[in-house]
């Protein structure tokens, strides 16, 4: 089955460059596109699409409440991959923060565009580069640090987590600690739910903001 997509950017260029790419792809369908934040939860509703690629800043409803709607709302949500502009952009951190699970530059190549939907949609691995990172730990608060320590990760859990901020795939962790995938998949089962986050986007922004880990 494909890779179902739908666009989200209030630019008619920009999506219209996003389908042209993702449809040369034998593995990715574009279901459907919207405008505006406004019109993706009835979308995702009728289209049930595997991957939203959301622009952040629109004039109705931003990608940072449209995200927040969609995780609230739909039972089975889909994964939302934020495309924009610029990789420091406070409003991608807040996406980010918000549910969504993984960023992606305009100006990246037709290649790296594919890729990360692919690694969106797979799930087990991260896109948060080095200058979200570094935003990350710039927000750290005593809260986060409290979280951290309330979760009392096991020594092998807090090896999978520092693996999983380097945004390494499950079967990546599994080479890099000599362990099987279905281990590794439990370890981060576990450390999800110990640190109450919903994806891997989470749990890592939890461990900059802990310093748990820090930019380097």
């Amino acid at each position: 089955m494909p890779i179902t997509v739908l666009l989200v950017d209030d630019e008619p260029l920009v999506r219209a460059g996003l389908r042209a790419i993702l449809e040369a792809q034998p593995d990715i369908e574009v279901t459907g596109e919207a405008s505006d934040g406004a019109a993706v939860l009835p979308l995702v509703r009728r289209l049930r699409p595997d991957v939203v690629a959301m622009d952040v800043r629109m004039p109705l409803l931003d990608g940072i409440e449209a995200t927040r709607v969609v995780l609230r709302t739909v039972t089975e949500p889909p994964k939302i991959l934020v495309v924009t502009t610029f990789e420091n952009d406070e409003y991608v951190y807040d996406a980010l923060r918000a549910g969504a699970d993984g960023f992606l530059l305009k100006r990246a190549a037709p290649a790296e565009i594919v890729q990360a939907l692919r690694t969106v949609a797979a799930g087990d691995s991260l896109l948060f580069p080095a200058a979200l990172r570094r935003l990350a730990a710039s927000r750290g608060n005593e809260r986060a640090r409290a979280a951290m320590e309330r979760a009392a990760l096991t020594p092998r859990e807090a090896d999978v987590l520092r693996l999983m901020t380097r945004g390494m795939s499950n079967p990546e962790i599994a080479r890099s600690l000599l362990l099987g995938t279905e281990t590794v998949k439990s370890h981060v089962s576990a450390v999800l739910a110990k640190l109450g986050a919903r994806d891997r986007t989470q749990a890592v922004i939890a461990a900059y903001e802990s310093g748990f880990v820090t930019p380097g």
